[in-house]
């Protein structure tokens, strides 16, 4: 069943989340809740959903970058991200690593800062090792959007918002990224805002 997405200004959103034992991974609750995130990402829609976003500060984050997702962007621009599908999976008490010094910047949004929109620098690969939905200890070796999509998420359980590493001056309405930018390479954009 869906659940609310809590929006910035939520105390819960600003919190180190807590870990998770393997008994309570296995629990009944903690199996519902994932199933439940997995739900209200699909619903948003969106690639990723940390507990924090629904109010509970724990350490995990689900994700999937589903292939219909991709149908609307030019095939240059899923080159120019690396984004390819991602299958579902939920991530718990991750580790990240940056495995590389190389930094790209995008666009972003959040689920629990909707409408808005502005370039974020990340990692282009990093390796994170965390527990899975079934507390099977996983490693995950990520590069593109996919470690975009991990580093968000991540950033989630420990009390950050894109926001914090965003570029202030390219923070925009996603009506006006949609209607001025959408498209244009990110070395244009910066130069026009600076």
């Amino acid at each position: 069943m869906p659940v609310k997405i809590v929006q910035a200004g939520e105390p819960a959103l600003r919190q180190v989340a807590c870990a998770l034992t393997r008994a309570q991974i296995e629990s009944d609750q903690i199996q519902k809740l994932i199933l439940d995130m997995r739900e209200t990402m699909h619903e948003a829609p969106g690639v990723g959903l940390a507990a924090p976003q629904i109010g509970l500060p724990l350490q995990l984050a689900v994700i999937e970058d589903r292939a219909e997702y991709h149908k609307d962007i030019a095939p240059e621009e899923l080159r120019e991200r690396q984004r390819q599908p991602v299958l579902f999976h939920a991530i718990i008490n991750p580790k990240i690593t940056f495995t590389s010094e190389t930094s790209v910047e995008f666009f972003e949004g959040c689920l629990s800062v909707p409408g808005f929109s502005a370039i974020v620098p990340r990692a282009l690969t990093v390796r994170v090792e965390c527990l899975d939905e079934n507390g099977t200890p996983k490693l995950v070796e990520a590069t593109g959007w996919y470690a975009r999509i991990l580093q968000h998420e991540i950033d989630h359980l420990n009390g950050n918002l894109y926001i914090d590493r965003m570029r202030s001056r390219t923070f925009m309405l996603l009506a006006n990224y949609n209607r001025y930018w959408k498209g244009k390479p990110i070395s244009e954009i910066k130069s026009t805002l600076g």
